[in-house]
């Protein structure tokens, strides 16, 4: 299986269980914080929602500078509703599918690069920017986000295997 195949299947599966998760967030849960250093709940499902757009961003232009000469630094957008963060959250899982479904392995083998003030901080195939950047690290906050949901007595759904709150996937 090429890795462009491999990619879309996982990506589905990872996006399906991401907005699980999401999903369980109530509006009114969106400003809580479990320790003064961390994300608030809304910021942190907001960073998530927008991580799906990263795979069509990096498909479709050879780089990103997070931070252009000259420039504003790119800001994540904060949602304070469920409904505004699915939204979004499924318009960015339609682009990257998309994106996907219009390119081939040879594309995702090209270098790829993330800058700052124009200057490279990382450079890599496309393909690990979509396993790394993308579906490693929306899995990564998904985790932190079932922490989350359970410190606040939100049922959390079956991510890898059943959870305490659900018997099935």
């Amino acid at each position: 299986m090429s890795f462009l195949k491999a990619a879309i299947q996982e990506f589905e599966s990872e996006a399906a269980t991401t907005r699980r998760v999401l999903e369980r967030i109530p509006d009114d849960k969106f400003s809580w914080k479990p320790h003064p250093k961390s994300m608030s709940m809304g910021e942190l499902a907001s960073h998530i929602a927008e991580l799906s757009d990263w795979v069509e961003g990096s498909i479709v232009a050879d780089e990103f500078d997070m931070h252009p000469p000259g420039g504003e630094m790119m800001k994540t957008p904060v949602f304070t509703t469920n409904a505004d963060l699915l939204k979004a959250y499924d318009a960015n899982v339609a682009k990257a599918k998309a994106a996907l479904a219009g390119t081939d392995d040879a594309k995702l083998l090209e270098i790829w690069k993330l800058k700052k003030g124009g200057e490279s901080i990382m450079e890599m195939p496309r393909e690990v920017v979509i396993r790394y950047w993308v579906l490693n690290h929306m899995a990564h906050h998904r985790g932190q986000m079932s922490v989350y949901l359970r410190l606040n007595d939100i049922p959390v759904p079956s991510i890898y295997g059943p959870s305490a709150d659900e018997g099935s996937m």
